[in-house]
């Protein structure tokens, strides 16, 4: 393939005792996902059965057998920091990626389940997608400028975004370097504690500033004046001790923001009728 990828996984899953292509398994799941995305009890129940990936791999319905996908799924956590590892060099070898200028943020996905006590991961926390009557799990993802993944993590729903980003760092640094670098982030995400130690290491961000902090700067952001950047675009610009923060207006942001305030007014209007 292309990335060479058959040649990692080959070396990471070796067929089982009782004879599991566990390489051929990964490859029905990947081509799953790609053509037909959903779950895997779908899979085993109605898609394989319709497909031509028994006759394409050389294999039996027994590789789409539930626990044999819910298990090679197990398989693939052992080898995720080597896998990183390996299409990081690929993508440096085939695309001139560099890792200069990283993504940073979080989501999360929950389950309409009962939770456990002892669930490791499954917890209730704060819900971007409204549901805080489900548990959850937190996920965060590192990606290059270009949009290659470089890291990620699935951790307990009650995370806060707040406290992800030390260990994130430690990471990327273990794994890449420390060269200087520009992490682009939510405002949610770092602390003043963990700027400060990015700027310890000389490492740049862009980040969003705190309504609080906006409120302390707001006199001197009536004395600039407004730059043009881009036709719909102008910024001011405050330069503090090491930091520069950077006040941008947008002509389509401001219009798209103006109607959702519409769209709201609207609905609240029909709600008083």
């Amino acid at each position: 393939m292309f990335l060479g990828i058959d040649n990692f996984w080959s070396k990471h899953l070796t067929p089982s005792r009782k004879g599991t292509n566990w390489l051929n398994v990964l490859k029905t799941l990947v081509t799953y996902r790609w053509i037909s995305a959903g779950s895997e009890w779908r899979l085993h129940r109605q898609w394989f059965k319709s497909s031509a990936m028994a006759d394409l791999l050389g294999e039996d319905d027994s590789i789409a057998l539930d626990d044999t996908l819910y298990r090679c799924l197990d398989l693939l956590h052992a080898p995720k920091k080597d896998l990183f590892s390996f299409l990081s060099e690929r993508w440096k070898t085939l695309f001139n990626i560099s890792y200069d200028v990283l993504l940073y943020d979080l989501t999360s996905t929950y389950f309409e389940a009962d939770s456990k006590d002892n669930e490791r991961l499954k917890k209730f926390g704060y819900s971007r997608d409204k549901r805080s009557d489900c548990v959850q799990v937190v996920i965060a993802l590192i990606v290059t400028k270009e949009g290659f993944p470089v890291a990620y993590e699935v951790m307990p729903g009650n995370t806060q975004d707040r406290t992800t980003l030390p260990e994130f760092l430690k990471k990327i640094e273990t794994v890449y370097g420390k060269l200087n670098r520009l992490w682009i982030m939510d405002r949610g995400i770092p602390t003043e504690e963990s700027l400060k130690k990015m700027r310890e290491h000389n490492a740049d961000y862009l980040v969003g500033t705190p309504r609080g902090k906006l409120s302390k700067l707001e006199k001197q952001l009536l004395k600039e004046p407004w730059k043009k950047v881009q036709e719909n675009v102008k910024v001011k610009l405050i330069r503090e001790e090491k930091e520069l923060y950077i006040l941008t207006f947008s002509n389509g942001r401001r219009d798209k923001e103006r109607s959702m305030r519409q769209r709201r007014l609207r609905n609240l209007y029909e709600r008083l009728k």
